[in-house]
């Protein structure tokens, strides 16, 4: 089966590109066209264009992906939401029209849904789902949403495959007592507040990583720095095997990244989930943690998604 994954990749978040990770590694009988917002690997494609500067990237190749090929698989990650900004909705629904002017299946895998700031973000979320073919969301939370919708197929709770990604690294033991910090671009006093309250203990060394290291990113990072009186080290993360090293050295980590937290419980850190707004992502994944038998459930979860998922991508 040829197919086109969509998702945000390409954009420097390790959290992503572990996804894109896990579905070229669990399901090598499909021949992928994988779409990036940076395409520079072999069978990478361009992103549509949706603004005057992507209209100059190579997007005709794309639309050619999508003739050649059977399904587009969104794979994973919160794709539908408008937290951050109404445009993440409409660029990927921009895909799935497209996906529907060829004809071709639609497969929601892992995903996380919401939560959704406007009508219009939800309503337009509620319109693609509903032209799905096969639907696995990664929490309860988006599972409730999507059971409100008319889909023509009943959706699966799984959990973020990722975490099967990231299950089965070996953590040595640390040689020091370190803090882990993972803030986001935007992480502000909410995550700030929590970060002192640690940062005031007794820690041998301090590290901030950077899972998306872009301008804004940097700039929280030198002001959790500052905080630190200058004692913490900045590390930039650009693979998934380093956000893994990294945090297997950790005492402690302090979260406002999804996957971050997902490295952290899957090699059984004590982790502090700090999350953004009320019933987000990072929220959910807190409530579920904390449940003792939370990691079989995961990946349980995860490999009864891919089990699913299987029989739409292998047998067909």
């Amino acid at each position: 089966m040829r197919c086109v994954l969509i998702g945000n990749y390409g954009v420097g978040n390790i959290g992503d590109e572990a996804l894109r990770q896990y579905f070229l590694g669990a399901f090598p009988e499909v021949t992928w066209t994988v779409v990036s917002a940076a395409p520079q690997r072999m069978g990478e494609v361009p992103r549509l264009p949706l603004g005057l500067r992507s209209c100059f990237r190579a997007w005709w190749k794309t639309i050619i992906a999508f003739c050649l090929s059977d399904a587009v698989v969104f794979g994973g990650g919160t794709l539908f939401t408008d937290s951050e900004s109404v445009f993440a909705c409409v660029l990927w629904g921009m895909h799935a029209l497209v996906a529907r002017v060829f004809g071709l299946q639609i497969v929601l895998a892992f995903q996380g849904v919401g939560p959704f700031r406007t009508r219009f973000a939800e309503c337009l979320t509620k319109c693609i789902f509903e032209q799905a073919s096969f639907v696995s969301v990664r929490d309860a939370a988006s599972l409730e949403r999507v059971r409100k919708w008319a889909l023509q197929c009943e959706p699966i709770e799984s959990f973020d495959p990722a975490f099967a990604v990231f299950a089965p690294y070996r953590a040595p033991a640390p040689v020091a007592r370190t803090l882990v910090i993972i803030p986001r671009g935007n992480s502000d006093e909410e995550f700030c507040a929590p970060v002192r309250g640690e940062i005031s203990k007794p820690w041998d060394a301090i590290h901030i990583l950077l899972m998306q290291p872009d301008k804004k990113e940097r700039q929280v990072a030198v002001k959790i720095s500052a905080l630190c009186g200058g004692k913490s080290t900045i590390i930039e993360i650009d693979s998934v095997t380093q956000l893994l090293a990294q945090v297997s050295q950790a005492s402690m980590v302090v979260t406002q990244r999804y996957h971050g937290a997902l490295a952290a419980l899957a090699m059984k850190k004590p982790v502090m989930i700090v999350p953004q707004i009320k019933d987000d992502k990072l929220e959910q994944l807190r409530m579920e943690a904390s449940d003792p038998q939370s990691m079989e459930n995961f990946l349980q979860k995860v490999r009864v998604g891919e089990e699913e998922l299987g029989k739409i991508l292998v047998t067909e």
